[in-house]
């Protein structure tokens, strides 16, 4: 057999088996113009509820400023190669020193991306006796992570989403077996601050709080809090009073900082023991000096801009509390700048018809009503979860919330009278 038959056999793979209907529109859509709120897409002018710029930094004059001057100063080729051979500088390391100390750690270590270095920083710190607990709704770079682990012989055991009841089952379970086994590993809990496709915020004072009772580290991933929850900014722990509790702190600047790269924050003996280990790291060059100083500028911005959170906070409240007066099920937590829509099918054909129900919802927001938002189906939730994200900004104002919840008003009647499940996704894209 040829190794690329199975690209027939699985029709593309789960998202790639709607390519021919999708690309382009649902999948590598284009939004075009100075992102923000309102942008173009295919010509029209959309209002855009899917960028992650939380803050509106985007588009902020002084941050434009500054990365033109860093990138005029240093071009986007420096340093040259990976840190810990010859990619080091003076910048970097500043860098971290700020980072560090505005998250009141020990150290923090500046990454190319966030995924790399969840899957990297997993599989550098737990070895084969170690045991991971899971919450079940994390992101693919954590699932990613705990499969290096199985790989090398290790243990994992998930627990149900946001359950602290199952999870200290699974802390209790994972305990006896190592108590049986001589305590010869440890335990590594892993979750997520603010759950990037769900919006809800994890559950980190509840799971801190079993540590009185159990012998576990606590590993978070933060990507979509930093810079957004918090008094300061610094994310879901700090939100939920909860910071010194956590053990490894992973986050972003592509989010809410509307950077580049990310950053795992921890004592000082686990991050210099991460920067000697993390494969994505050690083998990948250096994060550019332009993009470093860019995100310390940014770092600036976001401590001392309480105000922009609270616009966040403000508009996605209002959002929420819009649609579930039209009778929208609302998944996302009330302080989530994410909200996502649950779309409960009208059709008995099964999840290929509600497929095609939610695309057809979807395609009369952005024709008909000018509303440009994510659609969220397998792999990104479980399989049959459907759902409509929207993601609010400090440059969204009321009246972009009041022309939203306007149009999902006509939406909403439209999926009650079953509207969307006679026609089809060509049909309402052509018409």
């Amino acid at each position: 057999m040829d190794i690329f038959d199975k690209i027939d056999l699985t029709h593309g793979g789960p998202l790639g088996r709607y390519k021919g209907m999708a690309h382009g529109y649902f999948s590598f859509p284009k939004l075009e113009g100075v992102i923000g709120p309102h942008m173009k897409f295919r010509g029209k002018d959309v209002l855009n509820w899917s960028t992650t710029d939380y803050l509106g930094l985007a588009s902020n004059a002084e941050v434009l400023s500054v990365d033109s001057a860093a990138a005029s100063s240093w071009g986007f080729s420096v340093p040259m190669g990976a840190r810990v051979l010859s990619g080091n500088t003076a910048t970097h390391e500043a860098f971290e020193e700020k980072l560090a100390s505005f998250l009141k750690k020990e150290d923090a270590f500046v990454v190319n991306s966030d995924y790399q270095a969840i899957v990297s920083a997993i599989d550098a710190l737990c070895s084969r006796p170690d045991i991971i607990v899971y919450d079940a709704g994390v992101h693919a770079g954590i699932v990613d992570g705990v499969y290096l682990h199985k790989v090398k012989g290790g243990r994992s055991m998930v627990f149900a989403h946001n359950d602290i009841e199952n999870c200290e089952l699974k802390l209790q379970l994972a305990s006896e077996s190592l108590k049986a086994k001589g305590n010869k590993g440890g335990i590594l809990l892993i979750t997520e601050g603010l759950f990037a496709m769900s919006g809800e915020i994890g559950i980190l004072d509840r799971i801190s709080a079993l540590k009185e009772k159990y012998d576990f580290r606590l590993m978070v991933d933060d990507a979509q809090g930093f810079g957004v929850l918090g008094e300061s900014g610094r994310g879901t722990a700090e939100f939920m009073g909860v910071l010194d509790k956590v053990d490894i702190l992973l986050g972003s600047f592509t989010n809410a900082a509307a950077g580049k790269g990310g950053f795992v924050a921890s004592t000082e003996k686990v991050v210099n023991f991460l920067r000697y280990n993390m494969r994505s790291q050690i083998y990948d060059n250096a994060l550019s000096s332009a993009i470093v100083e860019g995100n310390m500028f940014r770092l600036n911005m976001i401590a001392q801009h309480q105000d922009w959170r609270e616009k966040v906070a403000s508009v996605a409240a209002e959002l929420q509390h819009g649609l579930r007066n039209l009778g929208f099920k609302i998944l996302s937590d009330e302080h989530s700048p994410i909200t996502t829509i649950t779309i409960d099918s009208t059709t008995k054909g099964g999840e290929e018809s509600a497929i095609n129900e939610l695309m057809n919802v979807v395609v009369d927001l952005r024709e008909c009503y000018g509303i440009f938002c994510n659609v969220v189906t397998a792999p990104y939730m479980p399989q049959g979860t459907l759902l409509l994200r929207l993601i609010s900004s400090a440059a969204h104002t009321s009246d972009d919330v009041k022309c939203t919840v306007e149009a999902f008003a006509q939406v909403g009647k439209k999926l009650a009278a079953g509207d969307y499940a006679r026609q089809t996704v060509v049909g309402l894209c052509m018409r």
